[in-house]
């Protein structure tokens, strides 16, 4: 396992020994003006597609996989490698598959373990600092599930969480199937203290019934949040309560789909399984624009 959080702090699991150089580091560029969600980037620096033929694994020169389980946020799965829960299907898509099952007699923090699942990121192989960060995604349903795509500063292996600060573009926990949360954590707003806000789609739909597009708009002291285009919050150093501000750096990414813990609950005899994440593309651009004076 190479990573896990304080216990006192259940949101999210955190890689915590990674020294990765930042190898695509990317700054904004020279015009002036307030970032906009959605803008026109620059220049693109990374994309997945997740073309390939189904059942294939992803491209090793973009991602690695995480093995192993998570005690401190008290999930209930154990992350596998290779293509046996995170595979292409052959149309484009990354699927990230949970299951009921232990083909191989995984050992958890609870005893054997009961779930597999797969949580991929781009350390030692992608960072950025700034710009528009995006991935269009179907997420699961039911009870437990716990869908993520996120960030952590490139020196966690040197400064430790929260130090490293950590951006989470788009959470869901099952029991909110039409809500989805973005959050800010770092020294001193971290774990249930994190700051963010949450969207949630009218009408009572469900994120699950459709793809949808998570995506923030990084810019030195601002970070901004949107759904679909559609902008939610935007945080900058005046919201942290005189805390510091530890997003002017590089940041890898990823995504995982967790099955139980602290905040979503475990699943129950509502929750089907085989449930699946599905990831249509993942995006990164620099942005053109810069903050204000």
């Amino acid at each position: 396992m190479t990573s896990l959080r304080n216990p006192r702090l259940p949101r999210r699991l955190l890689v915590s020994a990674l020294s990765a150089l930042a190898l695509l580091s990317a700054s904004s560029g020279p015009a002036a003006g307030v970032p906009t969600p959605g803008a026109r980037a620059a220049a693109a620096t990374f994309t997945d597609d997740f073309d390939g033929p189904a059942g294939s694994a992803v491209d090793g020169a973009k991602w690695q996989i995480e093995t192993g389980d998570n005690v401190n946020n008290h999930e209930r799965q154990y992350y596998t490698a290779g293509n046996s829960n995170a595979a292409l299907d052959g149309q484009g898509h990354l699927v990230i598959t949970a299951r009921r099952e232990n083909p191989n007699n995984y050992q958890c923090w609870y005893g054997t373990c009961e779930y597999t699942s797969a949580r991929l990121n781009t350390s030692g192989r992608f960072t950025q600092t700034y710009g528009h960060v995006e991935a269009r995604m179907k997420v699961p349903r039911g009870q437990g599930m716990w869908p993520a795509f996120w960030m952590l500063g490139d020196d966690i292996g040197q400064v430790g969480w929260p130090n490293s600060g950590e951006i989470d573009v788009m959470e869901n926990v099952g029991f909110e199937p039409s809500t989805v949360h973005g959050t800010l954590h770092g020294p001193g707003y971290s774990g249930s203290g994190g700051i963010g806000a949450a969207y949630t789609l009218p009408g009572g739909q469900a994120f699950a019934d459709d793809f949808h597009t998570f995506a923030v708009d990084w810019a030195p002291g601002s970070v901004t949040w949107s759904v679909d285009g559609n902008v939610f919050q935007r945080r900058t150093p005046a919201d942290l309560g005189g805390n510091a501000w530890v997003f002017d750096k590089p940041f890898f990414l990823i995504l995982n789909l967790a099955v139980g813990g602290y905040w979503p609950g475990d699943p129950d005899g509502s929750t089907s399984f085989p449930q699946q994440l599905v990831v249509d593309h993942v995006r990164v651009s620099t942005s053109d624009l810069r903050p204000p004076a």
